[in-house]
């Protein structure tokens, strides 16, 4: 018989592809695991992780219904809650 075999549904998305699921650059995504503003992730060896729940999950707390609409939580920008801002490199 030709059994049509079952496709593999990604669980885990490196950090590429989760900035594609959420519609942001690699850059700032790396940026916000830095400055813990980001969804939460998983290091499996050297290879940083994210699992789609999680992305949906952070990406939810940004959800508004109007201006006014004071959400579930807050998605913030990708630098230092405190203020504080890198030097720049050269």
């Amino acid at each position: 018989m030709n059994a049509i075999p079952t496709p593999i549904v990604a669980r885990f998305l490196r950090t590429p592809d989760a900035a594609v699921h959420l519609g942001l650059s690699a850059r700032t995504l790396e940026k916000h695991r830095c400055y813990g503003t980001g969804p939460a992730y998983r290091k499996l060896g050297g290879r940083i992780v994210y699992a789609i729940s999680d992305l949906d999950a952070w990406a939810e707390k940004g959800r508004r219904q109007s201006t006014s609409d004071p959400g579930k939580g807050t998605v913030h920008p990708a630098k230092r809650l405190d203020g504080y801002t890198p030097p720049v490199r050269r």
